[in-house]
């Protein structure tokens, strides 16, 4: 009784071997390159590293069998400056300034930035994905995967134009769904939606009574017309 009682309190750690494998393929390829990692056993793995190993971890990903490339994007951490430009019940706590600072938390394998570039990769014989993370300093720029992935190219122009962030060595980085004139980045969490300072958001309109005499006048038009169409 004494030994089912021990295991029962102290069961063994769950570990995930394939995908501790995985951090630790690419820790050996990158050494301090990687700064951080979180295994969740028998469902996904994160990898955060230095930004300028950030081309070296795609490349050698590739190399380890992640050659289906599923997405790069651009994570803004900064906390949304609710109540700025519409009326809410989460409206910014007096002497708090909502969109100075990060929130507590930064996603698996943490952050110290505002701004992160992120990744999907996966290894099809494997059949495991790897979702990669960096973080991106005040010079908003980190090198491109196109040269790794082709299929980063137009990941990395959203990017560049809804986020700001230039991803050096892109053959050609330019607008892909904003006019060229256009100013800002509008997935930035503090871009001013401006428009609906003047536009209200689809949707919220002001509800007016219609005058007691056009609504018997429409009315009698309607029953008219219905029959005129032969109704009962």
């Amino acid at each position: 009784m004494a030994d089912e009682t021990t295991e029962t309190e102290n069961p063994e750690p769950v570990t995930d071997e394939l995908r501790d494998s995985i951090v630790a393929r690419l820790t050996e390829a990158l050494g301090d390159g990687v700064v951080a990692s979180h295994v969740i056993p028998g469902t996904d793995v994160w990898i955060r590293v230095a930004a300028n190993r950030w081309q070296d971890a795609g490349r050698a990903l590739e190399n380890m069998g992640f050659t289906y490339f599923g997405f790069l994007s651009v994570i803004d951490w900064m906390i949304a400056p609710e109540g700025r430009y519409e009326d809410t019940e989460f409206d910014v706590v007096e002497g708090e300034e909502s969109g100075s600072k990060l929130p507590d938390g930064t996603g698996y394998a943490g952050g110290d930035t505002r701004f992160q570039a992120f990744a999907r990769v996966h290894s099809i014989a494997e059949g495991v994905g790897v979702t990669l993370k960096a973080d991106i300093d005040d010079s908003m720029t980190i090198d491109t995967w196109t040269g790794v992935f082709a299929g980063a190219d137009w990941h990395e122009r959203e990017a560049w134009e809804m986020f700001g962030v230039t991803f050096t060595g892109h053959p050609r980085l330019r607008h892909l769904y904003l006019p060229t004139e256009f100013e800002g980045h509008p997935l930035r969490k503090d871009f001013p939606l401006l428009a609906r300072v003047v536009k209200p958001w689809p949707g919220v309109v002001d509800i007016e009574e219609i005058p007691e005499h056009l609504e018997e006048q429409l009315e009698a038009e309607v029953m008219a017309a219905f029959e005129a169409e032969g109704g009962a």
